[in-house]
């Protein structure tokens, strides 16, 4: 009797080639990019977690939401998101997440978790470039920036 198993298959499709796309040089850019790809029917109801996937020329592959959770939090599975950055064969990659409140400042939770993605990116020669916390109007705070990454 023949052992039958489950086939994975894992696919990523570039629909609109490396050369049309944008480069992210500087927080603003990313953080911008972001903002323009956010719900702005939902940002300021609910937060949530985006990765910005980009190659080794920090062109962008693509945004994938993480997750979307409540008011004050949403959770982050690491395995979700490592599964969609090495899916995409993504070098580089910028962490957002929104604050319904406004309140830009990142809370201990949000460092925690970034140090702990950047420990994870790190084993995968994945460069985790910045952190970027949106507000409903569009202003940001970056973790690199404010040197916290």
């Amino acid at each position: 009797m023949r052992t039958q198993v489950r086939e994975i298959k894992v696919s990523y499709q570039d629909n609109i080639g490396t050369k049309k796309s944008h480069t992210i040089n500087s927080s603003k850019a990313a953080a911008s990019l972001i903002f323009d790809d956010w719900d702005k029917n939902t940002i300021e109801l609910q937060e949530c977690f985006k990765v910005l996937l980009l190659n080794n020329s920090n062109k962008v592959k693509g945004i994938y939401q993480i997750s979307q959770g409540g008011l004050t939090g949403t959770l982050v599975d690491l395995r979700i998101l490592f599964a969609v950055v090495l899916k995409s064969l993504s070098v580089g990659i910028i962490l957002s997440h929104n604050h319904p409140s406004g309140k830009m400042k990142p809370s201990e939770q949000d460092i925690l978790l970034t140090k702990k993605i950047k420990k994870a990116a790190d084993y995968f020669d994945i460069k985790l470039l910045d952190h970027i916390i949106l507000a409903p109007n569009g202003s940001y705070f970056s973790f690199t920036d404010d040197g916290i990454l």
